[in-house]
């Protein structure tokens, strides 16, 4: 496929048109490859209506591509989710020094998400982080420090462990890595808790140890998933999400533990024997 050619004319256009933040916009959305306007309103604006203005001219710029997938009957409209549009991408290629053609954008393989039979999972993981983004823009104690997308956590531990995200969390003077394990209830349990194995090779490899939070749909689920759960491969924390719980609140529970829940940071003075995790260090 040959890559499309912006102008100089076009890309200086931009250039005067595109504020810091829609640069930030870019980058957040090709790094995380969709997020929704939902995400990008708890990431980087205060009210839906700026969210969806800006978006749009966004939109019509070419630096965004939108769709709207298919939902079921009954569920209403589901939200934009948008992609890198191909001026996005020359305009990130200039950003980072490279050529467009070397840059990696290809928009067939940008817009095939919106067919992924996993698009919902991986809107569900964005959905976890960016809500913690947003608890930390409204709390002066509280920051997302890391947040890395699958593939590249893939790409860093995929042959020891494949976590659907890996984050490094800090509020209250408290700071806890993780690795987190977002569960929709396709997969059997067995197969769920085996993953854990993973993660224990993965420390063995490092001789670094990082907890894996388990963020299951129903409670049913949660609590039949900790009965399959080894205590002794990797420190493990489980919680039920819900759309009114943030994932910084408290609603995890170690896998050691019978209760009370605890709020994501805490977990970190709950393992007071692990250290910061350095995920740089690879085990290769």
């Amino acid at each position: 496929m040959t890559p499309p050619r912006f102008s100089a004319a076009v890309l200086t256009s931009l250039a005067v048109r595109l504020t810091p933040r829609d640069r930030r916009i870019l980058r957040a959305i090709w790094t995380h490859r969709v997020l929704t306007s939902h995400h990008i309103q708890r990431l980087y604006f205060d009210t839906d209506a700026a969210t969806r203005k800006r978006l749009l001219i966004l939109t019509h710029m070419g630096v965004l591509e939108r769709f709207r997938p298919n939902q079921p009957i009954g569920s209403g409209a589901a939200p934009y989710h948008y992609v890198l549009g191909a001026a996005g991408a020359a305009v990130l290629a200039a950003e980072d020094g490279v050529d467009y053609a070397t840059f990696g954008y290809r928009r067939d393989r940008v817009l095939a998400i919106a067919h992924n039979q996993r698009l919902g999972h991986h809107v569900g993981v964005n959905t976890f982080f960016t809500d913690l983004a947003w608890h930390s823009r409204h709390s002066a104690d509280a920051e997302l420090l890391k947040w890395w997308p699958e593939h590249r956590c893939t790409a860093m531990w995929g042959e020891s462990a494949r976590p659907d995200g890996y984050g490094r969390w800090s509020e209250n003077g408290l700071t806890l890595d993780f690795f987190l394990e977002y569960d929709n209830g396709t997969e059997p349990l067995d197969r769920v808790s085996a993953k854990l194995n993973g993660y224990a090779a993965l420390a063995l490899a490092t001789t670094i140890v990082t907890p894996v939070l388990y963020s299951l749909h129903s409670n049913r689920r949660e609590t039949n998933l900790r009965t399959r759960l080894r205590t002794d491969l990797a420190p493990v924390a489980t919680a039920t999400r819900t759309a009114e719980d943030s994932p910084a609140g408290p609603i995890w529970l170690p896998l050691e533990s019978t209760g009370p829940r605890l709020c994501l940071a805490e977990l970190a003075h709950h393992w007071p024997h692990l250290g910061r995790t350095t995920p740089e260090v690879t085990p290769r």
